[in-house]
């Protein structure tokens, strides 16, 4: 065993975990007043259930020998048979434990489904959204990382470069929000009412812990303190910024301010899009992709309003598009002799094939849940709001200084990375 590339592993994962509850700050910020406990709670079930089928059979079927084709792992670390604290993972000298690589992999796996949650906000029941997580992480998430990160996974193969996600994180999470936003439907008042940020402050926190954490999600996916894992840490940091500045440059120009939340989303935006590349890039290629994705997944945000979709947070505009930017550019930009065309087609493949099997198949079990026990939250709850219907509980206790929530609080919800809406003076439920 590695001492220290075991410990550099069991930091990462403590710096992976601490981003789902960053994305539940991130996304809680952007919802309406009424539902920021709800989205805060649709992260972190995640944490609970994901942990509970990882040990029972997630890991077995992501990183099992495969049973055929590439496609799944088998069952032989059922409840984690066969492994304790003196199993290895990888070659010696440089090898860590089996149970310091599963805990690493298994923050991806939680903090995935979670990203979905953003793109059916403030119309879901709580329930059934569990219900929800817990198919999609079984028959999507657990294959599709069997496929890019396993050895024996058809797409990793294929040679297929998706460092530390971009086709089992955010095109998977992205492709199956955009099906079940879809299934769903457009929340109630969707391009009539404001549906503005009720908590910009909390969504630049969760942004900062999402950048700080997104540090052990990439170069932690080295799996040892090497050159690498610098090599995608400071790629990370540049991309990110330049995604930012893209993002503001463009909604400066296509909407006339710099704003907190394109601030925010375009440095997601940046992170996105460097998670598969950044280890086969320079930083004048992170510098590239984060350009790009700044400005393209801006632009991207907007096509929701144009083709009617209802994605609340987002995230088809900034993990799909991101995702696929990500992905695909790799073959373009990749060093060492890697890129070029054939490594291009390599990357729409793999980009593509998770694409279409987790927008298919998420349609699938969303169709299933909301035709049998119900998907969506009734018409009542969802103006009403969805933290007292489902938690009994409310954000902020505005009896505390004297005011309720109907006579104090403006409409606030989530435009996106819309343009900046004028403030108004009409005072309305929350």
């Amino acid at each position: 065993m590695n001492g220290a590339n075991t410990a550099f592993v069991l930091i990462s994962a403590a710096l992976v975990m601490l981003m789902t509850p960053g994305l539940a700050f991130f996304y809680g910020g952007m919802v309406r007043v009424k539902s920021a406990l709800n989205m805060l709670m649709m992260s972190f079930i995640s944490l609970g259930v994901v942990s509970l089928l990882w040990v029972l059979f997630g890991y077995s079927l992501t990183f099992g020998d495969d049973v055929g084709g590439g496609l799944l792992g088998n069952l032989d670390h059922i409840g984690f048979k066969g492994i304790d604290p003196t199993s290895l993972w990888g070659d010696k000298p440089d090898a860590i434990p089996v149970l310091a690589f599963a805990l690493f992999q298994l923050m991806f796996a939680v903090i995935t489904p979670a990203l979905i949650s953003g793109a059916v906000a403030d119309r879901v029941k709580f329930g059934a959204w569990t219900l929800f997580i817990t198919l999609w992480s079984t028959v999507v998430y657990f294959p599709v990382a069997h496929w890019v990160w396993q050895a024996d996974g058809w797409l990793f193969k294929q040679e297929v470069i998706d460092f530390a996600g971009g086709t089992a994180v955010h095109i998977n999470a992205g492709a199956a929000g955009l099906a079940v936003a879809l299934v769903l439907g457009k929340r109630i008042g969707f391009k009539k009412d404001p549906m503005r940020p009720h908590n910009l402050p909390l969504v630049m926190l969760g942004s900062g812990l999402l950048w700080f954490g997104w540090f052990g999600f990439n170069a932690g996916s080295a799996l040892a303190a090497n050159g690498t894992a610098a090599n995608m840490a400071f790629n990370t940091q540049v991309a990110t910024g330049v995604a930012m500045l893209g993002w503001l440059a463009y909604e400066r120009i296509r909407h006339g301010a710099f704003t907190t939340l394109g601030a925010a989303s375009g440095a997601v935006a940046g992170l996105v899009a460097i998670t598969p590349s950044g280890a086969a890039v320079n930083a004048w290629g992170a510098i590239v992709i984060g350009l790009v994705a700044g400005v393209v997944c801006s632009w991207a945000v907007s096509l929701k309003y144009k083709l009617g979709y209802d994605d609340s947070l987002d995230v088809v505009g900034v993990h799909l598009v991101g995702g696929l930017i990500g992905t695909l550019l790799v073959g373009v930009l990749a060093t060492d002799g890697v890129g070029g065309m054939t490594q291009l087609g390599k990357q729409a493949l793999g980009a593509f094939t998770v694409l279409l099997y987790s927008f298919a198949v998420s349609w699938i079990l969303a169709k299933l849940i909301h035709v049998t026990i119900g998907f969506r939250a009734s018409e009542d709850d969802e103006l009403g709001g969805l933290d007292q219907a489902f938690h009994a509980e409310t954000a902020y206790d505005f009896s505390a200084v004297g005011g309720s929530p109907r006579s104090t609080v403006p409409a606030a919800g989530q435009a996106g990375a819309s343009a900046p809406q004028k403030p108004h003076n009409k005072k309305v439920d929350a």
